[in-house]
């Protein structure tokens, strides 16, 4: 169980295995690759952020887990609205009775997804609010039958967000068409780690820049919500007034990418390996290019030192004398993409396996 948090993981039992095999109670009985969750450092991590950003401060991101188990336990440190990246991230959270404020921070233009999400509104009564950056993508909530957006707001990353000077024309033009404009969003994502040579001042700045546009839109637009933010940047959002909700989300398992920035949150997710072949100079774990996000470059591990990843394999030059069947623990360097190649998470303490919860998020 989580240690003593809000609505500890009392009274759950490991469910069993898919293949009909001994239920695992250790480690060592996992087969690998294995994504395990620490269960202390995890509620560390929650009680850490849940004091920084208290509440309706911080609407997690479960793109970072896909896991609605986990977004039982964020709620549970307080935080009762959610980001979500996909109509099937916002579908499955509304039918697990997380949905009383679900925010798509992402332009969808298919109207059979569209038409899903609204449905699971009317059938479960979650409130969904979908982001929205152009005519089209306004025209496509409405006519899903969705109810309420906010404008993306481009505020330095070239991704989605329409332009500071249009958005007050496009918020006037959803609420032509019916929709409640609930306020602005803009993801300052180039800036969630530091430039190189870059220093603390530095950052804040260009952050407060990021800001600032957003900020300018939202004069424009009006409603209650300026939403933004990240793990990368949650600290500052504290510093400054302005934006009302923060959407952090790798802060709860986190990943090499981010564990090397000086945040307050330990690394809780590892995956597991085995050592399958041992060379002169190198060893081989069981842990490969499908079981691991690498668009923020090699994993790491304790083990030694990653020389490179292929689909099922880890190359890696031993710290220590190496054994077939050693087990090591990787680190992601991205922990989304890597939840979403997993099925399952395994919750451990130690050696012993407690729980697992199925990364049932996945997919659009």
């Amino acid at each position: 169980m989580l240690k003593r948090g809000p609505v500890p993981l009392a009274n759950v039992a490991v469910m069993p295995s898919t293949d009909g095999s001994a239920r695992p109670r250790h480690l060592g009985d996992l087969p690998t690759p294995a994504l395990v969750i620490d269960v202390d450092v995890l509620d560390a991590n929650l009680r850490t952020m849940a004091a920084v950003h208290p509440g309706a401060a911080l609407r997690p991101h479960v793109k970072a887990h896909k896991c609605t188990s986990l977004a039982r336990q964020q709620a549970a440190h307080g935080h009762t609205s959610f980001t979500c990246a996909t109509p099937r991230e916002v579908i499955g959270m509304a039918r697990a009775g997380l949905g009383a404020d679900l925010l798509l921070a992402n332009e969808v233009v298919d109207p059979r997804r569209l038409a899903a999400m609204a449905t699971a509104a009317r059938e479960t009564g979650a409130v969904i609010t979908v982001a929205v950056d152009s005519a089209e993508t306004i025209a496509a909530a409405a006519d899903a039958g969705l109810s309420s957006v906010l404008l993306d707001v481009d505020v330095g990353l070239p991704r989605c967000g329409c332009a500071v000077d249009d958005a007050g024309r496009l918020a006037d033009l959803a609420r032509a068409r019916g929709l409640e404009v609930r306020g602005v969003m803009g993801y300052e994502g180039h800036l969630m780690v530091p430039a190189d040579g870059d220093d603390p001042d530095g950052h804040r700045r260009r952050v407060d820049e990021a800001i600032d546009r957003l900020l300018v839109a939202h004069a424009a637009v009006g409603g209650d919500v300026v939403s933004s933010g990240g793990t990368g940047t949650h600290h500052l959002h504290r510093l400054r007034p302005g934006v009302t909700e923060v959407q952090a989300g790798s802060y709860a398992l986190m990943d090499s990418h981010y564990g090397t920035h000086g945040h307050p949150f330990g690394q809780a997710c590892h995956v597991i390996g085995t050592v399958i072949s041992v060379g002169r100079r190198h060893a081989v774990a069981d842990v490969g290019l499908k079981a691991m996000g690498m668009d923020h470059g090699n994993p790491t591990t304790s083990a030694g030192a990653v020389w490179f990843l292929s689909d099922e394999h880890l190359t890696f030059a031993p710290a220590s004398t190496a054994a077939v069947g050693d087990r090591i623990g990787v680190v992601p360097a991205h922990i989304d993409p890597t939840m979403a190649m997993h099925e399952d998470a395994w919750l451990v303490r130690g050696d012993e396996v407690i729980d697992r919860w199925p990364i049932d998020l996945r997919g659009w």
